[in-house]
């Protein structure tokens, strides 16, 4: 079993986040059809392209503070609680903010 690093598993994790953005962006940069039919085909993926960058625009963001959290010693820590976050949770999601009890609580 290899033991788990949060500073290079959240430093991989953003820059896929931020690769997965930028592709994102450079798509929905691109010059659409002259073609009516096919610029609302293309509207509409947009659409989902936006989505798509929100997403990962979000994750950008929690892997930031997560990066903060680990370097003002509070990483691993549940923000609801207090108490500590189970490492195979952290090692699923680096970025997590709460422990599992906490996440399922309404925000």
């Amino acid at each position: 079993m290899t033991s788990f690093d949060p500073h290079s598993r959240l430093a991989i994790l953003a820059a896929e986040y931020a690769a997965r953005a930028e592709a994102i962006r450079r798509d929905l940069a691109r010059a659409h059809s002259a073609d009516f039919a096919e610029q609302a085909q293309q509207r509409q993926n947009d659409e989902v392209l936006e989505a798509l960058l929100a997403e990962a625009t979000a994750a950008q963001r929690q892997v930031a503070l997560a990066k903060m959290r680990l370097a003002e010693g509070s990483y691993g820590q549940c923000l609801r609680c207090g108490q500590p976050i189970a490492p195979a949770r952290l090692q699923a999601m680096p970025a997590a903010e709460f422990c599992l009890g906490c996440a399922d609580l309404p925000a």
